[in-house]
C-alpha cells in the first residue's frame, strides 16, 4: 500500500522514486502546495520506452532474435497498459488533494514465463530464450494496491494485460513492419 515503509530500497531506482516522494513532501509542508505523487507500475504500451522488457520482448521476438530471461520466470510484474495509466493521471489531476500518494497499477501480477507465452502469442513465432541469472536488486513480485486509488479518484485498470499486448504487438507491427523490418530505419 502507500502507506507501506518503503525507506530501504534495495535498488537506486527505488531510492529515486522514494526521493522524490520526500522532496514534493518537503515542498508541501513548506510552502503548502498541493501535492500528488503517483506510483506507476510497469507501464507498457503503444510507443513504450524500448529499454522496458514490454517493448524489448515484443521488438526482438517479432525479429526473430534471442531474448534474455532473467531467473526462473517465476517473477510477477504488475504491468500496466498506458490507457489505464493516463486514466489515472487525469482523476489524479481532477480531483486534488492536499498531499497524497497513490499507486497507479493493474492490481494484479503476471509472470514473466505467461509474459513471454502471451507476447509469442500474439507476435505468432516462439521466443529464442537465453536465460540468465537473476539480476541484482531485482524483487520476486510487484501487485499494486490501487484500493487508495480507486476509493479517492474512482481508478480501476480496464485493459486486461493479454488485450495489451495484443494492441501493443498490433502497434508494433504496424510501425515496424510484421517483421519488425522498418526498426533500423526508425532509429
Amino acid at each position: 500500500t502507500e502507506a507501506e515503509y518503503v525507506n530501504r530500497p534495495v535498488s537506486p531506482y527505488a531510492a529515486t522514486k522514494r526521493s522524490g516522494e520526500l522532496i514534493s513532501y518537503t515542498y508541501h509542508r513548506l510552502y503548502d502546495m498541493p501535492i500528488t505523487n503517483l506510483r506507476f507500475f510497469t507501464v507498457y504500451g503503444p510507443r513504450g520506452r524500448p529499454d522496458m522488457a514490454p517493448y524489448k520482448f515484443i521488438s526482438r521476438i517479432t525479429r526473430g532474435e534471442e531474448i534474455e530471461q532473467y531467473g526462473d520466470g517465476t517473477t510477477s510484474r504488475d504491468y500496466t497498459y498506458i490507457d489505464d495509466i493516463v486514466d489515472g493521471v487525469v482523476r489524479a489531476i481532477d480531483r486534488p488533494y492536499k498531499y497524497q500518494i497513490f499507486n497507479l497499477g493493474k492490481g494484479s501480477g503476471t509472470k514473466l514465463n505467461e509474459f513471454i507465452g502471451l507476447v509469442e502469442k500474439h507476435v505468432g513465432k516462439k521466443a529464442r530464450i537465453k536465460m540468465m541469472p537473476p539480476q541484482p536488486g531485482d524483487v520476486p513480485f510487484t501487485n499494486a494496491d490501487v484500493s487508495k486509488a480507486r476509493r479517492l479518484l474512482g481508478y480501476s485498470s480496464n485493459f486486461p494485460f493479454d488485450e495489451g499486448i495484443m494492441r501493443t504487438v498490433a502497434w508494433f507491427k504496424e510501425a515496424f513492419g510484421e517483421n519488425g523490418e522498418r526498426l533500423n530505419m526508425a532509429g
